[in-house]
């Protein structure tokens, strides 16, 4: 099949930063990506980007703004990152844009796919000594196969099911995700159920929670069923924390939660290890799947512990999971720059819910001590962070309530993690012709619809 260089096929334009000392250039509607943007992004599609520019900063920079599906890719840092743009949306120095020359040749899905395929070869042709770039040139020497467009975009569009698919579970998870810590904060931190008890007792409600409680009464349809509402008190007592649930305590979160537990891990021992690139700011699912590594010492974690990132600025990022993909009572291990958060008196749902609220984490960073860009938090630093603590059978009913949630979420990741297999399986056959189409469209049809 004939290859051509990227340059004969699409225009590389690279952007550009606005002035960082002049504030109206900044905060305006203007999605500008970086890449760091491109690089954490979980999909095919970038939508959302850490900062945006106003149209001032735009006119005044060499940022620049290009359309909704416009493959770009990462020139410095992590070279060779590649997304398409989920929408017009302006981009930095560190991205190049690629623009087709002419759509009747080159489709631009198909040029998202291909480059994707040519990633290795990126690398080698990168330029530069202290980061790895690339550069223009780079493009007359990076080169793709081009098939006639009706097969290119029945290749773009195979491949395209299968992320469209893992796209899907990403965003259900999100949505998951969001259900399990809207109750978390519903129960323990609004104190909805008891808000919703008091009411109907007739008790009175705290003036702290006046606001709260107006909100609830609002709400006409049921609220918990009968069974888990018995669980919950109907009035509130004073705290060092204000008003908490009657019958609640005030704890640290060492009291309930055990940091780095003392798990049995034998010097070079072979074990699944994790490292901080893997944590992801959001969800559940890890960025790469752990690596097997002889152990030498690291935090060290089974299934239903969390793992908490404490170095800026991987902390202030949210870099936090919830282990759930080792074999049962297997221990793994991985950086010593996260926590280890393990179940005591609560349950691993409540921990990853806890460890995901921003008060918890406005407190972590707080307490960060260190030299400017090495500071952490500490396990010390926990044994002030306090919470009103409930009984048992009420944490106990929170994990069994989340729990379809969690399972679903993991479900999900398990059929993301297959469907990637098939799609990095299928990309370097496809674009070199090592498999036909007709085949791939039977073999891809096994595991989702191909409309």
């Amino acid at each position: 099949m004939r290859k051509v260089p990227i340059s004969d096929i699409a225009i590389p334009v690279l952007g550009g930063t606005p002035k960082r000392g002049i504030s109206s250039y900044w905060d305006g509607s203007i999605k500008w990506a970086t890449a760091k943007d491109v690089v954490n992004n979980k999909g095919r599609y970038l939508f959302s980007t850490a900062e945006t520019i106003t149209e001032e900063g735009l006119n005044n920079s060499a940022a620049k703004i290009l359309p909704k599906g416009t493959v770009i890719i990462t020139a410095r840092g992590t070279v060779g990152a590649i997304a398409q743009l989920g929408e017009n949306m302006a981009f930095n120095q560190t991205c190049y844009g690629l623009i087709p020359k002419d759509t009747n040749k080159i489709d631009q899905d198909y040029l998202y796919y291909a480059l994707k395929a040519s990633i290795q070869e990126m690398h080698a042709v990168s330029y530069g000594t202290v980061f790895d770039t690339i550069t223009m040139k780079s493009f007359d020497e990076i080169q793709i196969p081009l098939p006639p467009l009706p097969e290119q975009k029945a290749i773009a569009h195979i491949l395209g099911t299968l992320d469209d698919k893992i796209e899907l579970n990403r965003r259900m998870n999100e949505t998951l995700e969001e259900m399990a810590k809207a109750i978390f904060k519903s129960w323990f931190v609004d104190f909805a159920p008891v808000i919703d008890n008091a009411l109907k007792a007739g008790n009175p409600i705290p003036d702290a929670l006046a606001e709260k409680a107006a909100r609830r009464r609002a709400i006409s349809t049921p609220k918990l069923s009968p069974e888990i509402a018995r669980l919950f008190p109907d009035s509130f007592e004073d705290s060092p924390l204000g008003p908490i649930p009657k019958g609640w305590r005030v704890s640290s979160f060492t009291e309930i939660i055990e940091i780095n537990p003392k798990y049995s891990l034998s010097k070079g021992k072979i074990a699944p290890y994790v490292d901080m690139a893997s944590l992801p700011t959001s969800g559940l699912e890890l960025l790469s799947p752990p690596k097997l590594r002889e152990f030498t010492s690291g935090s060290k974690f089974k299934n239903g512990d969390v793992l908490f990132a404490r170095i800026t600025p991987c902390l202030e990022n949210g870099k936090t999971t919830l282990v759930n993909f080792l074999e049962e009572d297997q221990v793994g291990w991985g950086s010593t720059e996260f926590l280890v958060f393990s179940p005591k008196r609560a349950g691993s749902y409540f921990i990853y819910c806890l460890s995901r609220w921003e008060k918890l984490r406005d407190f972590a960073v707080k307490t960060m001590k260190g030299t400017s860009g090495r500071q952490r938090v500490s396990k010390e630093a926990f044994e002030h962070f306090y919470i009103p603590e409930a009984p048992s059978e009420i944490l106990i009913q929170f994990e069994k309530t989340v729990d379809p949630l969690f399972l679903k979420i993991k479900s999900n990741n398990k059929e993301s993690q297959t469907l990637s297999g098939v799609r990095d399986t299928l990309l370097p056959k496809l674009i070199s012709g090592q498999i036909r189409i007709k085949d791939a469209e039977k073999f891809v049809g096994k595991f989702c619809e191909l409309n």
